[in-house]
């Protein structure tokens, strides 16, 4: 590097920390516009404290602009991190490189992660990057989590489900049987959007709920 780009770099990393947003953004751009391994690591250490949401979004997109060979391994070390952001961070950001060396870092323990933005990274994360063969064992992993959290959360998983295909059947329908009335509706709502997608998943869940509260599984008169 010249001197100028190393003044330039070191202005860009200085930025990352600014107090203002807008300056964090506009690093984090110079960053992922001039690339440089020196960079990855102050990139991934942003991404587990940064607050708004765009800037982490840039922060990612500056990493996919590096070579995989040298963010690889510093995100897989992330993914198990005990700071939640920094988890759920570096899972985005490998489903968004995309390379199916990243999946075996998708554990069942991140596909179940306490924390529910976490869980969700986990779940878009092993979608993208499941291998060829694998979808039914991802998919009854997944069918573990139905009915878990609030609205946002169950969309996030029926979405993950929906994508995988029809190799999620076997695992919805076990699951619609469930004890917890919370994993029928929800399996059941995930059925009927595998079935129509474009149902809208408040339809989904009201249909389900319907069929719950009759005393059905949605299994009758298949």
């Amino acid at each position: 590097m010249t001197a100028r780009q190393d003044t330039d770099a070191i202005r860009a990393l200085q930025g990352l920390e600014d107090g203002r947003s807008s300056v964090r953004l506009r690093a984090a751009l110079a960053v992922g516009t001039t690339p440089d391994a020196r960079y990855v690591d102050k990139l991934i250490e942003r991404c587990a404290i940064e607050p708004e949401f765009f800037v982490r979004d840039m922060l990612t997109w500056a990493l996919t602009r590096h070579p995989v060979s040298v963010t690889l391994p510093e995100l897989l070390r992330e993914v198990r991190s005990e700071r939640a952001q920094a988890r759920s961070q570096a899972l985005h950001t490998l489903s968004k490189i995309g390379d199916p060396h990243g999946w075996p870092a998708i554990t069942r323990g991140l596909l179940s992660d306490a924390d529910d933005e976490v869980a969700r990274s986990a779940w878009r994360t092993a979608v993208v990057l499941v291998p060829e063969g694998e979808e039914s064992g991802l998919a009854a992993v997944l069918a573990t989590q139905l009915g878990r959290g609030e609205r946002e959360t169950q969309l996030s998983l029926s979405r993950a489900l929906v994508a995988l295909g029809e190799v999620v059947q076997p695992a919805l329908s076990a699951a619609t049987t469930a004890p917890d009335r919370r994993v029928r509706t929800h399996a059941l709502a995930t059925e009927l959007l595998l079935r129509d997608p474009d149902a809208g998943f408040e339809f989904a869940v009201e249909e389900a709920k319907r069929v719950v509260a009759l005393g059905g599984s949605g299994q009758e008169g298949r």
